[in-house]
């Protein structure tokens, strides 16, 4: 059917055969989830406060993400990163404490791309093995497996003891005498010593500082995020080395937008090395990498690398995290990610809405902006580097999770990403380490995640410890993604926003929209108002009904698919309803 107007809109490009981008992926913060021990002392050990291995994530807890409705499942931080941790008795060198991030080290700084994490081994010298074997379980559950490739930086003492033979490593025949050469894979201060901020101190206020491990690095390599001099701060990301994609620095920056600053012929070495890691994994497989910080990459190496992993692997997915709206669209058709995060949009003006510091009615005027591409963006409410939902710091409470999760995840047809522990009601409390206490859970310490680990009750993953409000919350969850994954309407269903014309509500704090395809009709209301009850009365319009597919003047049965609740409505007539303070209503129209 034609669309009559602007608030009509295909996900898909028109014209085309709707296709279904509904996955929900589970990101897991490996380490984490499957940790029982429950110490959680500040900056401790391994010993003290313990790790989750890659055997915690058994049959049963890959069961219990399919039953969730999850289909992939991104393992965080499974290649080898810098760490405090000793594992010299595995021939490992250990990494210099000050150009590392906590005591378990960031899952951004990778020591080895062709390597896993020995932490997360039962057996250490196993790790390869028990990574194969976690494959293998992951895929006879019927789920997908992502993992992390960071492309832009690497850990200040980068050093591949795992690369298949004949492989040369980063920086092995680099010319350390130039800042810049297409062929280098780093950018190199020639005559100047590295300098590691000033009171840095690796294991916080309560532990004192270590002696006699000066860091010497000379000439000082460039920093990960663009910081190209020899002393970064502590807000910088002082424990990783820019990598070199063959974009020469220009007046100390790094402007991918530049044409004079690029030499991409011959092809810089760097591109061939980070394609050959992609290849490696994806050969192992690896279904699909979220691609970190991809836009400080040149969209040439994506376009270049993707298209090489897929002539060998062509149903590889490839996630972008990428916060430039204006880049959106050279990321998906030019370096031919399947999808990117919508952090710079729908996240964050949903978070205001939550917050009452602003309205969801400009949800509107982003989703227009996403027209032809909104089926690739990945939306969420958690990840790793966002506050947790139920902190202090954001909602206070999982139960307010209705609103944003339902708009979130219905009014797209592309990916919904949840973190670990989401489900559970994670509220991130206390000062973990170098995490400290700011709403995140931490990703540089060892840890135990409480509200996690009622989930977990010693690896039967199934809430056997819950409370019951962490019962209600992970209820929700379940039924929401699994509707999802079972709604033609919502896989891969035009989209009608009734915003503008045909609600009578507060828009500052309520939403509604169609979705819909020839054989279903989905009518979704969600009111972000933590405070306010409404009972508008909606109405949708003769020529938007038969747009739809129904009829003007009949009575309809509407179904609350998250609650089965039925009522009767004629819908052109206008019928009221009544939204509950944090409610999310999906009706289907029958």
């Amino acid at each position: 059917m034609q669309p009559i107007d602007e608030n009509f809109r295909d996900h898909n490009t028109p014209n085309e055969k709707p296709v279904d981008h509904k996955i929900n992926i589970y990101q897991m913060m490996t380490r984490l989830y499957g940790n029982q021990t429950t110490a959680n002392k500040p900056n401790g050990t391994i010993d003290e406060n313990g790790v989750g291995k890659l055997n915690d994530i058994n049959e049963n807890a890959l069961n219990s993400l399919v039953k969730m409705g999850i289909t992939h499942v991104w393992y965080t931080g499974v290649l080898e990163c810098a760490t405090m941790t000793d594992y010299r008795n595995f021939d490992i060198k250990n990494d210099n404490p000050y150009v590392v991030k906590g005591r378990a080290g960031s899952p951004f700084a990778i020591k080895d791309y062709y390597d896993i994490n020995p932490e997360l081994a039962s057996n250490p010298l196993q790790r390869k093995e028990e990574f194969n074997a976690l494959l293998t379980r992951t895929h006879d559950a019927g789920l997908k497996a992502i993992i992390d490739f960071i492309p832009n930086h690497v850990a200040r003492e980068y050093h591949s003891d795992a690369k298949p033979q004949g492989v040369k490593d980063l920086g092995e025949d680099d010319d350390a005498s130039k800042l810049f050469d297409s062929q280098n894979n780093f950018y190199y201060l020639f005559g100047q010593n590295f300098e590691t901020p000033k009171g840095y101190n690796p294991l916080g206020a309560l532990v004192a500082p270590m002696e006699n491990v000066e860091y010497r690095e000379k000439p000082a390599k460039a920093t990960g995020n663009n910081v190209f001099r020899n002393n970064p701060t502590l807000g910088d990301w002082f424990e990783t080395v820019k990598l070199n994609y063959g974009v020469d620095v220009i007046n100390g920056n790094i402007d991918l937008g530049n044409s004079n600053s690029k030499h991409f012929e011959p092809i810089p070495n760097t591109w061939i090395k980070m394609k050959d890691i992609l290849l490696y994994w994806a050969n192992l497989g690896v279904d699909g990498f979220r691609c970190d910080m991809a836009e400080m990459v040149p969209v040439e190496f994506w376009n270049y690398a993707i298209s090489e992993v897929k002539k060998a692997k062509p149903n590889t997915l490839f996630i972008a995290e990428i916060y430039n709206p204006k880049e959106y669209r050279n990321y998906i058709e030019i370096g031919k990610f399947d999808y990117l995060y919508d952090k710079v949009g729908t996240y964050d003006e949903v978070r205001k809405a939550v917050e009452g510091k602003g309205s969801i009615d400009p949800i509107s005027l982003i989703q227009k902006s996403l027209d032809g591409i909104t089926s690739h963006m990945v939306r969420f409410i958690e990840n790793h580097d966002e506050q947790r939902f139920a902190s202090a710091y954001f909602a206070g409470n999982a139960l307010r999770c209705m609103p944003a999760m339902v708009l979130t995840t219905c009014m797209h047809s592309g990916p919904n990403l949840i973190y670990f522990g989401q489900e559970s009601g994670v509220k991130a409390e206390g000062t973990e380490g170098f995490g400290g206490d700011d709403g995140r859970t931490t990703m540089f310490d060892y840890w135990g995640v409480k509200e996690h680990q009622a989930f977990v009750n010693n690896g039967k993953f199934d809430g056997g410890n819950y409370t019951s409000e962490q019962k209600s919350v992970y209820a929700f969850y379940r039924s929401l993604l699994n509707l999802t994954l079972h709604s033609d309407a919502l896989k891969f269903g035009r989209f009608y926003d009734l915003q503008t014309s045909h609600a009578d509500y507060n828009r500052d704090k309520c939403y509604s929209f169609l979705r819909y395809t020839n054989t279903q009709r989905l009518l979704i209301v969600v009111n972000f108002s933590n405070e306010n009850n409404y009972t508008p009365i909606l109405k949708i319009s003769d020529a938007v009904l038969q747009a739809i597919g129904g009829t003007p003047g009949t009575t309809y049965v509407l179904k609350n698919l998250l609650t089965e609740d039925t009522f009767n409505a004629n819908l052109t007539d206008g019928f009221k309803i009544e939204l509950q303070t944090n409610g999310a209503y999906i009706f289907e129209i029958k």
